[in-house]
């Protein structure tokens, strides 16, 4: 019999027994129907009451999270979090966009009810957002004339094109490093925002080249596979189980307290309690989505050590607001010198060793730290920039959509974790903390500015306090536990199998090292 996709693949002998029948039928069918169900938004601590202080509060407390330190400085090592390079911040981004994705359009001016928002990803670490409904449904991701049982990836080239900007040595040649492009020169990937900025375009990139590469190896013999099934499908689950690992050990890891970890996964949840939702499957808590994992924007830095060409000023250094005009999909206006929509110009092709540790002779860009300030750039979001109720403000937006979709404060979510709160002294310091206390919000906290006020005050700013940490990792946890495909349902005892720095583990570090393109520009 012809074996379709969406044909769940089979554990290979000596696995333990998975009743995943059908599994892959449902992943397809939720992205095509959004149906609620797995794929619908929700609380997890439902009976916490919402808290929504006045518009005006939230927006000023906004104004007051844009770090003017960046503004005359934005290089300030103070600032910096070596123990989570740069790349972490946009492998984050990508892992977003593979969990969740809000379909409401515009901003809310009102109170939102999360269980109505338009849910348009599986919410799980399936990489749907990569693999999209697979080769036979949406073959303009894969390389034309492939079988669909062992289709690749296409993979973009270069529009070989000189940036404006660079001042270093050109580049005049297309290179295979870009991602795929229609006509229109848009990506052909599985979730247009992953082509927001270069740096999760290339991140992007990565994966689809890593794909490839296993796919590769599989049908040489040289990699072993973890189910049955086509080739395809073999590819896909190795993919998706190392990608699975690196998300826990590897960056999750190193966000959260190692202690409030190891505690989820030895004795397990006790608030991500997703069989108790009527679905009884995983779905998105708002209190992850809206709050604890938009850390990642105060991981932002304005400025990226990006790669050896492109030098301003007689530095390798990339503006933030230069990543955002170098994708096909979100230049907000032509760059001078490039057509309107290319692809990337062949000297924005990224050095990893700068955003990962790859190499002992090239030191990464760290991450900022975890914290209650946010990049400068972040104050304007060109795609908000002159719209009717459209906040710019990255901080603004957060703060006011929390609000709306009526998250607890940050105090009821530390007592309803058995946590101690932060002290209102605590919480009113720092220019934001000022702006806050001026607000009587020391006492009563917007859940987001508590998460990373609680990292700053009791971490320096170098990983999660308990309540961000319980939250990230019972929901990263809960996520993978609710699927009857991951590595840690299907089977638990599985420790990655290709080349790795640590044998039985796997990173990302690892991943790109593997697949092979680490510094394409020499």
């Amino acid at each position: 019999m012809q074996r379709h996709h969406g044909d769940a693949p089979r554990l290979l002998p000596g696995n333990p027994a998975l009743d995943a029948q059908g599994a892959e039928i449902t992943r397809s069918v939720s992205v095509l129907s959004t149906f609620t169900g797995p794929g619908e938004f929700g609380r997890m601590l439902p009976d916490l009451l919402p808290f929504r202080p006045s518009d005006r509060a939230l927006i000023e407390l906004g104004v007051a999270m844009e770090d003017a330190d960046f503004g005359t400085d934005p290089e300030d090592p103070d600032g910096d979090n070596p123990n989570i390079p740069a790349g972490f911040t946009y492998f984050g981004q990508f892992v977003d966009h593979d969990i969740t994705f809000d379909k409401t359009e515009g901003f809310p001016d009102e109170a939102l009810d999360p269980e109505v928002i338009v849910q348009a990803r599986t919410p799980s670490l399936d990489l749907d957002s990569l693999y999209g409904l697979g080769p036979e449904l949406q073959p303009d991701l894969y390389e034309p004339g492939d079988p669909a049982d062992r289709a690749r990836f296409r993979i973009g080239a270069t529009s070989g094109e000189s940036s404006p900007d660079e001042t270093g040595q050109p580049l005049p040649v297309s290179l295979p490093h870009d991602l795929p492009r229609g006509a229109d020169n848009r990506a052909l990937i599985g979730d247009p925002r992953n082509d927001e900025n270069l740096a999760v375009a290339q991140t992007h990139l990565a994966f689809l080249q890593f794909h490839n590469r296993v796919l590769e190896q599989l049908l040489a013999g040289e990699v072993a596979p973890v189910c049955t099934g086509t080739p395809f499908e073999q590819a896909r689950q190795i993919v998706r189980w190392h990608y699975q690992w690196i998300v826990l050990h590897d960056f999750v890891a190193r966000l959260v307290d190692p202690e409030i970890l190891a505690r989820v996964l030895a004795e397990g949840r006790r608030f991500y309690l997703w069989e108790q939702h009527p679905s009884g499957r995983p779905f998105m808590p708002i209190e992850h989505s809206v709050a604890a994992y938009r850390l990642g924007h105060s991981m932002i830095r304005q400025n990226y050590n990006f790669n050896r060409v492109f030098r301003t000023g007689g530095l390798a250094v990339a503006g933030l607001d230069l990543l955002f005009h170098f994708t096909g999909n979100n230049r907000p206006a032509p760059v001078p010198g490039l057509p309107p929509g290319a692809p990337i110009p062949s000297n924005w092709i990224i050095d990893w060793r700068r955003f990962f540790a790859l190499d002992p002779a090239v030191t990464p860009n760290a991450s900022r730290k975890l914290d209650t300030r946010l990049a400068n750039p972040l104050r304007s979001l060109p795609e908000f920039r002159g719209t009717d109720n459209q906040p710019e403000s990255l901080a603004q937006r957060n703060l006011l959509r929390g609000s709306r979709l009526g998250l607890p404060s940050g105090q009821d979510v530390a007592e309803r974790l058995d946590i101690d709160p932060l002290p209102a002294e605590v919480i009113a310091t720092g220019p934001a903390g000022e702006v806050a206390a001026r607000h009587h919000l020391q006492h009563q906290t917007p859940l987001w500015f508590y998460i990373l006020k609680e990292a700053e005050a009791l971490e320096s700013g170098v990983r999660l306090g308990p309540v961000g940490s319980i939250l990230i990792a019972e929901v990263f946890v809960g996520l993978l536990q609710g699927d009857p495909l991951s590595f840690m349902k299907a089977d638990p005892d599985w420790k990655p199998t290709l080349p790795s720095a640590t044998p039985g583990a796997f990173s990302m570090a690892d991943l790109l090292a593997y697949v092979g393109n680490v510094n394409p520009l020499g």
